[in-house]
């Protein structure tokens, strides 16, 4: 099971982005998705992850301006980013785990990371 993670770029603050990630590789079913950040010299947080009923759960830094979702038939995943701001730099990675009916065993996987830079 492999994640393809595509969006992200420059912006300025105020500005908004989206970023998706397709899941793909034989047959499987995704529970937890969700995307991480990585701003230098910080450590990896947890910005927004969606399960498989839907229920979502964002950090506090990013309620009310990114809005995350799941398409299930389609296995992919997106992070709606509005009012960007320039502490939101960072390297995005989205997320996803788990189960592989091919290998039968449960998976959890990484997309390559997408850079995010918000300008003042």
């Amino acid at each position: 099971v492999q994640l393809q993670a595509s969006g992200g770029g420059l912006v300025q603050a105020g500005e908004s982005m989206k970023l998706s990630c397709a899941v793909s590789g034989g047959r499987f079913s995704v529970n937890f998705m969700g995307y991480y950040r990585q701003a230098p010299g910080k450590q990896r947080e947890l910005v927004a992850s969606i399960t498989a009923d839907g229920t979502t759960n964002y950090a506090d830094s990013v309620k009310g301006r990114f809005t995350i979702a799941r398409d299930n038939a389609k296995s992919r995943l997106s992070l709606q980013m509005n009012s960007l701001k320039p502490e939101d730099t960072g390297r995005y990675h989205c997320n996803a785990n788990g189960h592989d009916f091919g290998a039968d065993q449960s998976f959890e996987g990484w997309g390559q990371g997408t850079q995010v830079t918000v300008s003042s």
